[in-house]
């Protein structure tokens, strides 16, 4: 089942069980779905829907930082019942173990030595995490294994 199918369904489901959050949620997420289908020209692949929901999701996140430094908790909890919906539709999250495996694999594969060499590795590695890991931990996680790495070659030498 495509993931457009998908959300009409829930649309449905969620319309009869008067679910005000999630109608809402789906409502959104229909919508940038068509804003990125007219900018492209044409019907979007389940990989292009993915990266619309973690873009939505990555924004959420941002929102749910500054609404805490704002004491906003009131809007923090709308924020995270929407992360929580949006990622209903997403793939599985890499657990940590996984994501290192692969940070490292795309490290070897790109001769990365140093921090100025993330920027090769965030290549060869972000194709294969988009949409299974938020980004911005993976940029983190990136620059920590390089730093370690460097670290641990300056105590050998």
């Amino acid at each position: 089942m495509s993931l457009i199918t998908r959300f009409d369904d829930d649309l449905k489901k969620a319309m009869k069980a008067s679910e005000r959050a999630k109608i809402s949620v789906l409502r959104m997420v229909k919508a940038a779905v068509k804003n990125r289908q007219i900018e492209k020209g044409g019907d979007l692949t389940d990989d292009e829907i993915i990266a619309v929901l973690s873009s939505m999701v990555k924004q959420r996140r941002e929102s749910v930082e500054q609404f805490t430094k704002a004491g906003r908790m009131d809007l923090v909890h709308g924020e995270d019942q929407e992360i929580a919906i949006i990622q209903t539709y997403l793939p599985e999250q890499l657990k940590s173990d996984d994501l290192d495996r692969i940070i490292l694999e795309a490290i070897n594969e790109a001769s990365a030595r140093t921090a100025q060499d993330m920027g090769k590795v965030m290549r060869v590695l972000m194709p294969r995490v988009r949409g299974v890991a938020d980004g911005k931990y993976v940029n983190q996680r990136v620059k920590e294994l390089l730093e370690a790495r460097v670290a641990s070659a300056h105590n050998e030498a």
